[in-house]
């Protein structure tokens, strides 16, 4: 199988795509749905990929902690393919409680991933609310552990989530995230 490269690259201060995805509630999500909140995280994940199943936690966590930020899972890999990633799969992995965030998206076309040039799972971007819109505020790894068994000694993400909450410029080197390839369909 090509591993296909994303179609474009988001870049600091970029405004957020917008997106129309039916979460595993049954709801139908876009950008409007969060607009209340002063930070919205979205993170393009999965269910079976050790490196995203790592981060299940973390981002419950975080979805958890911080009132003024939304967590958005997005799920975007062939489950033809990859049948632990389905839709209904991820609704389990919601109502046994391991995935715990504001909303776990389908991206069935896979054209929400392409257009915000997420490559793998977990990839996290960071979005600021200026001016009645989210721009990008960071993108790249949610902490320091390097592998799935690894135990982290930094959160980047909770750094740049309190800067951005602070009004404050996120002054973090952008490393790529870590992860399994987001699993593309073959055209």
């Amino acid at each position: 199988m090509v591993l296909k490269e994303s179609e474009s690259e988001l870049e600091a201060g970029d405004a957020a795509p917008a997106f129309e995805l039916e979460g595993v509630d049954g709801e139908t999500y876009s950008l409007e749905n969060f607009a209340d909140d002063e930070a919205l995280l979205v993170v393009f994940t999965c269910n079976h990929c050790p490196y995203a199943q790592a981060k299940f936690d973390l981002l419950n966590e975080v979805a958890e902690e911080y009132d003024d930020v939304s967590v958005v899972g997005i799920n975007s890999n062939d489950a033809e393919e990859y049948p632990e990633d389905s839709f209904e799969k991820m609704r389990e992995f919601v109502d046994d409680g391991r995935v715990q965030y504001d909303a776990y998206l389908r991206d069935e076309s896979q054209a929400v991933a392409r257009e915000y040039g997420a490559v793998c799972t977990p990839d996290p971007f960071l979005f600021a609310r200026e001016d009645g819109e989210f721009r990008l505020a960071y993108h790249g790894r949610l902490d320091d552990a390097p592998n799935p068994d690894d135990d982290p000694s930094r959160f980047q993400i909770r750094e740049t989530i309190d800067a951005v909450l602070a009004g404050e410029d996120v002054d973090l080197e952008w490393q790529p995230s870590r992860g399994c390839s987001i699993k593309w369909k073959d055209e």
